[in-house]
Parts: C-alpha cells; structure tokens; sequence
C-alpha cells in the first residue's frame, strides 16, 4: 500500500513541477511596472467603491423593481401600463419594443435581474471606454489595458454611472448602442483593409460600418430621447446612417405593434403624453433645463413659454456646435453635444440620464494632452514656425507660446472639474420638495448646489471645445494620419458622410 502510494507521488511530480514552472514563469513576465500598474487598478477601484459609499444614496434597484413588476404583470395577463408598483404611484413609462426586450426578467428572480443589469451595463462601459481611450492611449504611449482599467472605475463612480446601476436603468446600454454608431461611421469613412480582406461576409459587413445608425435606431425604440441623434445625421447630411437609424426605429416599432397592438395603441395614445407618471418637473434629480427652471420658478410645474423659448436656443445652439464639430473631424465631440443637448432640452432628465458628461471629461482632458503636445513636443522641435495665427488641429492655440509647461492647464482643470461636480454631485444635500420646503431654503448658495449638474450641462452645450481634425484618433494607427493633417498648409478636415 505504501509503495503504491509513493508510486503516484513520483508520477504526479513531474506534472506538478511542469504546472509550478509554467506559474513561476508567468510570474516572472509580469515586471516591475505591470505589477504597479495593476495596484494602481485595484488601488482606484477601492477609490471608487468608497466614493459611492460616501458621495451616492442608498440602492436597492428601486427601478429594476417596477420594471421587472410589470414584467411579472404583463406576463400574468395584466395590461402593461396599468402596472403600478407596490407602495408607490409609478408604472412603466418605456415604449412597447422596451418592454418586449425586458421580457427575460419575468424568468429570473428581481435581484438577479438587478445584477445582470449591473454586468451588462458595466461592461458596455468598459467597451465604450475601450473604445474612446485606446487611440488616446496609443498615442500616449499607454497600456491601453492599463488606461481602461483606471478609467472603468472611475466612471462608475460618478452620479449617472452609480445611479443607473444602483437603481437598474438601462442608460448605459444605450449610451453603448449610441457609441456603437459612432464607432461605425469612423470604420465607414477609413475602412480598415486587413479587416475587410479576411474573415467571412458578416466579419466584412461588420466592419465596413454600413450598419451606422442601427444602434441609435434601437436606441430610439427604447427611449425616445436618442432621437435627437437623428436629427443631428440629418443636419450633418449624413444621409445613410440616418435612413438605417430611421428605418430602424420605424421596423422595431412596427413590429412592436404588431406583437403588441393593445401596449402600443395605449403608448402612443395615453402614456407618451402623460408626463405625470415620470414625475414633477422641481424634483432636485431633473438636472433638465426645465427643472432648473421650475425651481427658480419655486414651482412644481415649469414655467412653458419661458421654457419653450431657451430650449429652442439651446437646441439650435447644440445643433450648430455639433455640425461644426462634425465638419472640423472631431465625430465624438459632436456625438457628446447632441448627448448633452438631448438631457438639456428634455422636460424630464434624471441624474442618472447625464451619462455623456462621460464623454465630455474625456475630450476636455483630450484636448488638454493635444495642445500640451503641440506646444511642449511640436514647437520645440519646430515643426510650425514659431510665429502665425494658430496651428492646425489644435484649435485656439497661437503661437509664440511662453509658457509650454501650463498650455492646456485650462482644458484639464475644466476636466478634473467635472468629474469632481459628478462625483460628488452637490445636489442631493440640498434637495428641497414643495410645497413643505422653497427651493430657496437655503438661500442662493443652496439655489445653486441644487441645480448644479443642470447649470454645467447648459455650460457644457455653449462651451465644450472641439478638437479640429481628431478623427484619426479613432485609426488603428493614427500617428501616419495626424503628421499629413498636421502639417497641411491650409485647409479643414472633414469626415465622410
């Protein structure tokens, strides 16, 4: 018996060394940097869960709870809107098509859906950050593993990421579809030819980017707010992807109809123009214009002509920004202004709605990086002469410049400042709600913490800077791109359309 047993040891030996040194050697590749590199990932993600812990509310996945009740109802036999959830007088508000695509939940238990939710919307931004930080990484000369790593974190801690998990909405997977777009007409207008020459025809498809527009026709479909989107690609005169956006909200919706010919007729009829069952329009989370309005107004409802008249303004004004956005190369900025003008203009837009303030941290410390650039690396190696009116493609910035170490100070304080306004979204302790309290309770400080993130959003619309000629920062290698852009006698780069 014994030597049977040693017998096994002697044959396991070999193996468990080979599995040992297969251990030491991976150990051995990871270097002094890569290990830094991943405590200080695991060092901001400690960070961010204190900050939740700290600057956000209570979440029980209050949302999640009355759409996964309605789902329970709807499924039962009951009419959809005329859900209302235990203890509260809250229903479902979302279009036919978003309640067909929530129909999963019934078959799981709430908290479980509640968590999926949480996964799913953590990595759609996880994708979405890979996506807009890898380039910027790349030409940093990042890890870009290391940059998405730092950036996720980051992002889930501020008020419309922490909001939209903690209460089970669904804003980040729509930001995700909206992105996804995005990410599609950069792939339409410098198409890739290693990517389209292998592969079967639906890898070629895929990244030919002639789906561009999809992703914000079902977002569409979902919430109705996305629509500005399309206006925005038809302003811009990109005519394709607005037709596949169009065309699809129109197929999604009709087939909604079909499926569920009573839900829709009673959307489309009652529930759509019932903007009571979202909520009142002073509630201190409607960071909307119409919200600030209302409460300094010191009114439960908005005053509507005064209302009508700025958002007007600001939709033209967010409009305009974004096309000249679009036609100086920089898809991502005007994508970011369409974003921030929709929360603007919206009668309602919840914390938790404000999540292409995500978006806007990045190309303010994007700006910031390039002009630092221009100014420390191009000009000290006199790439431009050293006197002008300004250089290419990076907008605003003149030369001689005497002081290089502070050029782009302006562009990353703005940056560190919005993050730290979301992240500790200063509008909750001053939170007031009529008639028992005045929005003016706290005097004209507590008027301002208040409608904090509605005031920046409105500042983000008129002055969120675009980067001339930033599109090939979406290119797999954009550094060929930028030297033929950059060193362009005259003349403004434009994207495809």
């Amino acid at each position: 018996m014994v030597t049977d047993v040693r017998e096994r040891v002697r044959r396991l030996t070999p193996l468990r060394r080979r599995q040992l040194g297969r251990v030491r050697d991976a150990w051995r590749g990871l270097d002094r940097a890569t290990l830094l590199r991943l405590g200080l990932i695991a060092l901001t993600c400690y960070a961010a869960w204190y900050a939740i812990g700290l600057f956000g509310r209570p979440y029980n996945f209050f949302d999640m709870r009355i759409y996964h009740g309605a789902m329970l109802w709807w499924t039962n036999g009951g009419e959809l809107y005329e859900f209302i959830a235990p203890e509260t007088t809250l229903g479902f508000t979302y279009p036919p098509f978003a309640g067909l695509t929530m129909l999963p939940m019934a078959l799981v238990p709430m908290l479980a859906a509640g968590w999926i939710n949480v996964l799913l919307g953590i990595t759609a931004l996880a994708l979405v950050l890979a996506v807009l930080l890898g380039p910027i990484a790349d030409r940093c000369g990042w890890p870009r593993w290391f940059a998405v790593g730092l950036a996720v974190p980051l992002a889930v801690a501020i008020e419309p990421a922490r909001e939209t998990l903690g209460y089970g909405q669904v804003n980040l997977l729509l930001f995700g579809l909206i992105i996804a777009d995005l990410v599609a007409l950069r792939w339409r207008a410098a198409p890739t030819p290693h990517r389209l020459a292998t592969g079967g025809p639906l890898r070629r498809i895929f990244f030919s980017g002639i789906w561009a527009g999809a992703g914000i026709g079902l977002a569409t479909s979902i919430k109705l707010t996305p629509a500005l989107f399309i206006v925005y690609l038809l302003v811009t005169r990109q005519w394709r992807a607005a037709t596949t956006a169009i065309g699809t909200a129109a197929l999604v919706t009709v087939g909604a109809m079909v499926v569920a010919t009573k839900e829709s007729a009673a959307y489309f009829t009652s529930v759509l123009w019932d903007t009571g069952r979202v909520g009142v329009a002073d509630m201190t989370p409607n960071q909307s214009l119409a919200g600030v309005l209302a409460r300094l107004y010191d009114s439960m409802q908005t005053p509507g002509l005064l209302w009508f008249s700025f958002a007007a303004l600001l939709l033209a004004l967010g409009l305009s920004r974004a096309a000249h956005a679009h036609a100086d190369g920089d898809e991502l900025t005007a994508f970011t202004l369409i974003g921030l003008t929709a929360n603007v203009i919206s009668p309602i837009s919840w914390s938790h709605h404000l999540v292409f303030v995500i978006p806007a941290i990045i190309v303010l410390a994007d700006a910031a990086l390039r002009r630092r650039s221009a100014s420390q690396g191009l000009i000290s190696r006199r790439t431009y002469p050293p006197t002008g009116p300004g250089i290419s493609g990076v907008a605003g910035l003149r030369t001689p410049i005497w002081f290089p170490a502070l050029t782009g100070l302006r562009h990353a304080a703005a940056a560190v400042a919005l993050y730290l306004l979301f992240l500790i979204s200063p509008i909750w302790p001053y939170e007031h709600k009529l008639p028992q309290v005045s929005h003016y309770h706290d005097g004209l400080w507590g008027v301002l913490m208040e409608n904090s993130l509605g005031l920046a959003l409105i500042a983000l619309v008129a002055a969120l800077p675009w980067r001339p000629g930033a599109e090939p920062a979406f290119y797999l290698d954009p550094r060929p791109q930028i030297r033929r852009r950059l060193t362009a006698p005259t003349g403004r780069a434009r994207t495809g359309s």
